[in-house]
């Protein structure tokens, strides 16, 4: 292997294969548990609302400790953080495994279980974003984020799929696979080698203060607030990921299977893309790409919303999938690009603070607006919103509209405040 990193293929980088099975294992067991869930509890309920707690029961505590592990995450090793989450994520899936084996399970109960693998996944999020730059050198970032998508994206393909026949067999059974990748992951995580940490930590006087530096950071940098904000909106106004029980039930008439296809399309539309980046890489216009690939997953979602044909609805997410794939390789590059080594946990803690509410809140939105206005314009209503809010984040962030290439974006120092708190702290 040469002595340069960046003359090797990013696949040839010690510690990315191993970092990138074990990450590809914790999302196989997410996505598994993501659909079952959901599929469980709608069964025991058979109230739209009670779709929207799912997302709200693992929202609350990312929202309470994202920043908390943003900043554990830029003090600590990132590897032990996040080997202790996904322990804690493989727990919940036992606990899973006991409520389904009871005959007369209380929903209350899945909830409890999920707010805990809410607290779980506040302290996978950052540290995940955060560690793949110290894995791999900075020359192979934007392709490692590609592979690193677009291999995930194989695990929300089968994932949902096999949990829809799992549920089919039982519900213990999938959430018992669900267990055994979290274990797997546990093992192959320590093989992942750390070789580019900066060694710094952060300065600032108080824990406040290094809570809010990524925020800090964050507004002093038009480029990555824009990013983050127009994903936030367009999928919290715009996704449909919460309505496909609903759909796949009452709308298209299919059953669990039927959902773990549908479910499947965005992740088959998101690894085809994703494939397509990591051998041709992105590399003008960066800016337009990502408002043109919004646009799109909003129009896609539209015709899925109006759509009563299964081939339609499938074809529609597979769209929406691979436009969402191009902003989320975007988004993901210019933040990691753009921040440095000592500030990425707790700029990542941000980032997925609006990732979980796009997501998680989302999801508690698409279910309000089912319950208030109907499936159908509750679909109908998200993807005309993401068209406005891309419209708007094109006039409001014309610096972002303006970026080329990737390269162009580098590191700025942090906020003057945040400078004045650290050499207040020295002194």
């Amino acid at each position: 292997m040469s002595s340069n990193p960046d003359s090797t293929t990013v696949l040839q980088q010690q510690g990315f294969l191993p970092f990138l099975s074990a990450r590809l294992s914790a999302v196989f067991a997410m996505q598994i548990q993501a659909v079952v869930v959901a599929w469980q509890v709608y069964d025991l309920t058979r109230q739209p609302l009670a779709l929207a707690y799912v997302g709200l029961a693992q929202f609350i505590p990312m929202l309470l400790l994202l920043l908390p592990a943003g900043d554990l995450a830029d003090r600590h090793s990132r590897k032990k953080i996040l080997w202790l989450s996904w322990a804690v994520q493989g727990l919940c899936s036992a606990l899973l495994l006991g409520l389904s084996l009871n005959e007369t399970p209380d929903v209350r109960h899945y909830y409890a279980v999920l707010v805990l693998f809410g607290c779980a996944r506040a302290f996978t999020g950052p540290t995940l974003q955060s560690l793949l730059p110290q894995i791999v050198p900075r020359g192979q970032l934007a392709r490692a984020i590609a592979v690193n998508s677009m291999i995930m994206k194989i695990a929300v393909i089968g994932g949902p799929l096999l949990g829809g026949i799992l549920y089919a067999l039982g519900g213990s059974l999938a959430y018992g696979v669900c267990l055994g990748c979290f274990l797997l992951a546990l093992g192959l995580l320590p093989m992942a080698r750390v070789r580019f940490a900066s060694g710094t930590r952060p300065l600032e006087a108080t824990a406040w203060h290094r809570f809010t530096a990524g925020i800090g950071y964050i507004r002093s940098r038009p480029i990555i607030l824009g990013t983050i904000s127009l994903d936030l909106f367009a999928v919290l106004l715009g996704g449909v990921v919460a309505l496909l029980p609903i759909y796949a039930q009452e709308v298209l008439m299919v059953g669990p299977e039927g959902l773990g296809a549908l479910r499947s399309a965005i992740a088959l539309g998101a690894l085809l893309m994703g494939l397509v980046l990591s051998t041709w890489s992105l590399s003008r216009h960066v800016g337009p790409a990502m408002f043109a690939a919004v646009m799109v997953f909003g129009v896609a979602n539209l015709v899925f919303a109006f759509s009563t044909l299964f081939w339609l609805s499938f074809a529609a997410l597979l769209v929406a999938g691979a436009a969402d794939m191009i902003s989320v390789y975007i988004r993901s590059t210019l933040i990691q690009l753009a921040t440095p080594d000592e500030m990425r946990g707790r700029v990542s803690a941000v980032n997925m603070l609006f990732i979980g509410s796009s997501n998680e809140l989302g999801e508690f939105r698409a279910g309000t607006s089912a319950a208030w206005f109907g499936t159908v314009p509750a679909a109908i209503i998200g993807g005309v919103a993401t068209l406005a809010v891309a419209g708007t984040w094109m006039w409001g962030f014309k610096s972002l509209l303006r970026v080329d290439r990737f390269a162009d974006v580098e590191p700025s120092a942090a906020p003057d405040h945040q400078r004045h708190a650290a050499q207040n702290h020295q002194g």
